[in-house]
């Protein structure tokens, strides 16, 4: 049985129902519910493939993101030390989405700058999301945040605690 034939188990979100976040490989993710937009996310071809990242790369040159059938501005950032480094940008029709990690399992998920809610995942079918009571989430919003989360992973370590890390390594 090849990825294509999987059906994963629908993540049941609080606010939005049953959502399928479907990996085939590192070249394409989908998500798809009921009561929230239909998104793919592809990996062109011929581009390196960074094992670290579920969707296969950073680079934004090689990745299409469209949320149905229209195609969205995708901007993950190179990943390095910080934790603000892993940020990934999303813009479509006239509203900016960011998920930045904000702690060591997760994620914050923000419109035009507001905080709306909070994923966690390993870069796999598996995401969990957690929706500010204080914040409207919409359809949109669900759609975006799990594919972003699932192609790219949530969380991040702090900076000091990758810096004790890498010295208490190096010491004998």
């Amino acid at each position: 049985m090849n990825d294509s034939d999987r059906n994963p188990t629908p993540i049941e979100d609080t606010r939005f129902g049953g959502i399928t976040v479907r990996q085939d490989g590192q070249d394409r993710l989908e998500v798809e519910g009921e009561g929230i937009p239909h998104v793919v996310m592809e990996r062109k071809p011929g581009s390196e493939v960074d094992p670290q990242t579920a969707i296969g790369t950073r680079d934004p040159a090689f990745l299409t993101l469209r949320i149905d059938g229209r195609e969205a501005a995708l901007k993950p950032a190179k990943g390095a030390l910080s934790r603000r480094s892993y940020r990934v940008d999303v813009e479509f029709e006239g509203v900016d989405y960011r998920l930045v990690p904000d702690s060591v399992p997760s994620s914050r998920l923000t419109r035009d700058g507001v905080h709306i809610g909070d994923f966690s995942s390993d870069g796999d079918e598996l995401v969990i999301a957690e929706w500010r009571e204080d914040a409207e989430a919409r359809p949109l919003d669900a759609a975006v945040g799990y594919a972003l989360a699932s192609a790219f992973g949530t969380g991040g370590q702090p900076m000091w605690m990758m810096i004790v890390d890498g010295v208490s390594s190096a010491l004998p």
